[in-house]
């Protein structure tokens, strides 16, 4: 499933924007591939960070995968119930399995994510 009211990475994130603040997670997709989840790194709230770094990471029972942050911007909230409940990425990766809140520093950099469309063809659907 790839909704419309986002935009998406080739690394499988993804960003719904609502104003200067932008929700961040893993796809759908991802967290199938993942397999069943057992650990999440966030970033620190205040953290400051650039399009396409690596702010943290997912590891599940088959492999440990990199976090890249879909826009630059400073972290001003994270997804405290992943912390306890990492399965949360499997269970609802679009919804209740957000990863963290981004204020946005360049939006023009959303033009350079992909669209759900251009994601399903990325993802083979």
């Amino acid at each position: 499933m790839v909704p419309d009211d986002r935009k998406y990475t080739q690394e499988h994130e993804w960003v719904q924007v609502e104003g200067e603040l932008g929700t961040v997670g893993v796809t759908d997709f991802a967290a199938g591939e993942l397999g069943d989840i057992v650990f999440v790194e966030l970033p620190e709230i205040g953290s400051e960070f650039s399009q396409g770094d690596t702010i943290g990471t997912i590891e599940s029972v088959k492999a440990v995968a990199d976090l890249y942050l879909p826009v630059s911007g400073e972290i001003v909230e994270i997804n405290e119930a992943l912390v306890e409940s990492p399965e949360l990425l499997n269970k609802d990766p679009l919804d209740d399995g957000w990863l963290f809140k981004v204020r946005i520093s360049d939006p023009s950099e959303l033009d350079q994510l992909l669209d759900a469309g251009a994601y399903n063809k990325l993802i083979g659907g």
